[in-house]
């Protein structure tokens, strides 16, 4: 009985020496695991966290339950899981570039619109302005403050050169918004002089 006993006991030690030595040999392969994908995410983190931050989020998510079972010494767990998140580590530079396209085409096509409108806005404006100057159209002017209009019309033209340049430079988002400020002030300067931008020139 005793030697069975002894038997079963080095049996036992000798299953958690192999356990050990099989949980030693995964921790270089899992290290590597965690270095490559954290390499991976943080070389695509500026364009991810612009264009697809919930991806990213999920990513370094993941990233850190794989770093917390690393500390654990849970080496197999992190061997199992961290492909799968390389996987996704690896397609965010794809998918951010993807979304930047789409959100480049769309303020593209945004620009577009406006540079093809906006432009003609200033001289309908200013061809107003100058009908209400004249005396003999005092009662077509009544109660409208040109003063007002002609400065809101000289800051709308300042912010056009200030879209157009940030365009010309590539800067969509500071183009787009920028002409879209200028698009809203000429409407209301349009309004406040009574003008119908949509109609057509007299």
């Amino acid at each position: 009985m005793k030697s069975i006993a002894r038997i079963g006991r080095l049996a036992i030690a000798s299953l958690t020496l192999a356990l050990l030595a099989a949980c030693a040999g995964q921790k270089e392969p899992a290290q590597k695991f965690i270095s490559d994908i954290e390499a991976t995410a943080t070389a695509a983190s500026a364009e991810a966290a612009k264009y697809v931050p919930d991806q990213l989020i999920a990513v370094q998510s993941k990233l850190g339950d794989l770093k917390a079972a690393y500390a654990r010494q849970d080496y197999a767990a992190v061997v199992k899981g961290a492909p799968q998140v390389l996987e996704s580590a690896q397609t965010l530079a794809t998918a951010a570039a993807a979304k930047k396209d789409q959100v480049l085409k769309a303020l593209n096509d945004q620009w577009t619109g406006m540079a093809a409108t906006v432009p003609g806005y200033f001289p309908a404006i200013q061809n107003r302005m100058a009908f209400l100057s004249k005396k003999s159209n005092k009662r077509a002017a009544a109660g409208i403050d040109l003063a007002a209009a002609t400065a809101a019309l000289a800051d709308a033209t300042s912010l056009w050169s200030k879209a157009q340049a940030a365009f010309a430079t590539g800067n969509m988002n500071e183009a787009v918004a920028t002409a879209t400020d200028v698009k809203s002030k000429l409407q209301a300067v349009a309004a406040a002089i009574k003008l119908d931008l949509a109609a057509p020139a007299a």
